[in-house]
């Protein structure tokens, strides 16, 4: 049976409290932080929790919740413990999407209805050793956190002893005591379960399992009121846990050196090498470059819009929407790839947007779709591919629907991370473990031709030539040996000036 969990007068949240969490933040606090969450935000096990609409990071905590028994002001540590009555289990559910304008309050983003669920059972906190309570969370049946109060950098009578320094714990307050490693982003339809236990106690009381689902919510937040929701690489590698969770390490990064590389192979000659080596659906077909003559080569910053409908539109069009997001992150040398799914009837960007990339440092954007405010966005100085123009605004056939995620544009798919590259013979991607032996070849591949096309231009049939045959190979494998081994003019310089070779 449920234990009855009365509603607290205040629930205060320490914001770190754990080795293992501090070692993944890459931080540890020299002393305790908190913040305040309403009551309003309790719930109970076996309820539900919304994810707004418009909003993608959700994040589960488990947590330890103390409930104080007896008023304390001013206790000593070795008292503080006398003042806790029960123990219980709490899902301290955090929106990293409202985080950065709370500024550590975490008045938004920590504050929802439901967001402090507790329960189901209480534990008599004067049967168990509080430094020996655990902690651990399942989501849809998989432990994802498994920590005891061993691990904790400040011990839970020091957070009873030091919030007592600064204003009287009440009778049902509850003292949540922050999260081990193992947090991370929960989607519409997870089930979450926390459970507090003392494992090495008379009877392992336990909380039993805390039970959340988590729900889609389709009202959005109202952007004449107050800061709309907000992402970016920091906010999602610390809601997933890390960089390599979030989706944000992608394979090899793409160095100045492969970049060079890049901009020196034309798309042609890359997409032959992938060819080569099985790649055979590398092409974003049906676009081309606003500005004649530029190239773009960057890592793939990705974007999906989904099929126009007036409810989707209402919950995810408005406000600081997934386009929004998506241009505001984009950091330097990435390229926003958008999934329009072909249709070029509607604009999927204008000059706004495209001013905003280009602040920020973005290689590009290509986007299967249209362009609108076409050539304002060429005189910025943009590369963008694209279907052409198209007068019209997003919602004529488009709700942006979410960032960061595999796509399909124009026929290929696309990871955020790849590696992008277009030119006048259009856009291709290239898986980024390949990049690098993709580049090297394409660029020994244009030397080859251009050397075919000094024989072709010298009157010679291309038959046997392009491709070489074994005959042609070995007379153009020892031209460029003898040009390889032949000093440049400066080296010539420099022996002469020297008496000594290079």
């Amino acid at each position: 049976m449920t234990d009855t969990i009365a509603r607290p007068g205040k629930i205060i949240a320490i914001h770190l409290s754990y080795a293992s969490r501090a070692d993944q933040r890459g931080r540890r606090p020299a002393a305790p932080s908190y913040f305040f969450k309403p009551s309003s935000s309790v719930g109970v096990s076996g309820g539900t929790v919304e994810r707004p609409a418009g909003t993608e990071l959700l994040a589960f905590e488990g947590e330890i919740a103390l409930v104080i028994g007896t008023p304390a002001r001013r206790v000593a540590m070795a008292d503080a413990w006398a003042h806790v009555s029960h123990v219980t289990a709490s899902n301290d559910l955090g929106l990293y999407d409202l985080r950065a304008n709370d500024k550590g309050s975490n008045v938004r983003s920590k504050g929802g209805d439901g967001y402090t669920p507790l329960g189901p059972h209480l534990i008599d906190a004067s049967t168990v050793d509080p430094t020996a309570l655990r902690v651990r969370a399942w989501v849809n049946g998989e432990l994802r956190q498994d920590d005891t109060t061993a691990g904790l950098i400040f011990p839970l009578a020091q957070l009873v002893a030091d919030l007592s320094q600064h204003f009287t714990l009440e009778p049902g307050d509850v003292i949540l005591t922050g999260t081990p490693a193992g947090s991370s982003v929960i989607v519409p339809g997870d089930v979450v379960e926390i459970e507090v236990d003392a494992p090495d106690a008379s009877g392992s009381p336990t909380s039993g399992r805390l039970v959340t689902t988590v729900t889609q919510g389709d009202v959005p937040f109202d952007e004449t009121i107050g800061s709309l929701p907000s992402v970016d690489d920091l906010q999602r590698t610390e809601a997933w846990g890390s960089a390599e969770a979030a989706g944000l390490v992608a394979g090899p990064s793409l160095s100045p050196a492969l970049r060079a590389k890049l901009l020196d192979a034309p798309t042609a000659g890359l997409s032959a090498q992938l060819r080569k080596r099985g790649h055979h659906s590398c092409f974003i077909d049906g676009v081309s470059a606003n500005i004649p003559g530029s190239k773009i080569v960057g890592t793939a910053k990705t974007l999906r819009f989904v099929p126009f409908r007036e409810d989707l539109f209402a919950s995810h069009g408005g406000g600081y929407n997934a386009q929004k997001r998506a241009f505001d992150a984009v950091a330097e040398g990435e390229v926003i790839v958008i999934e329009a799914r072909g249709d070029a009837t509607t604009g999927t960007l204008g000059d706004i947007l495209a001013l905003r990339a280009r602040t920020r440092g973005a290689a590009g954007v290509v986007t299967d779709g249209g362009v609108r405010d076409f050539d304002q966005v060429a005189e910025i100085g943009l590369p963008v591919f694209s279907q052409g123009a198209h007068p019209s605004v997003l919602g004529r056939r488009h709700v942006p629907w979410e960032v960061d995620v595999t796509i399909a544009c124009g026929g290929a798919t696309v990871q955020p991370g790849d590696i992008v590259v277009g030119d006048g013979d259009g856009v291709i991607v290239i898986p980024p473990a390949l990049a690098e032996e993709i580049a090297d070849a394409a660029i020994a591949q244009e030397h080859e031709d251009a050397w075919i096309a000094t024989q072709v231009e010298a009157g010679h049939p291309v038959d046997g030539l392009f491709p070489l045959n074994a005959d042609w190979r070995a007379r153009y494998e020892a031209e460029t040996a003898t040009q390889n081994e032949t000093p440049t003019q400066n080296e010539t310089t420099a022996q002469n000036e020297t008496g000594t070779s290079a």
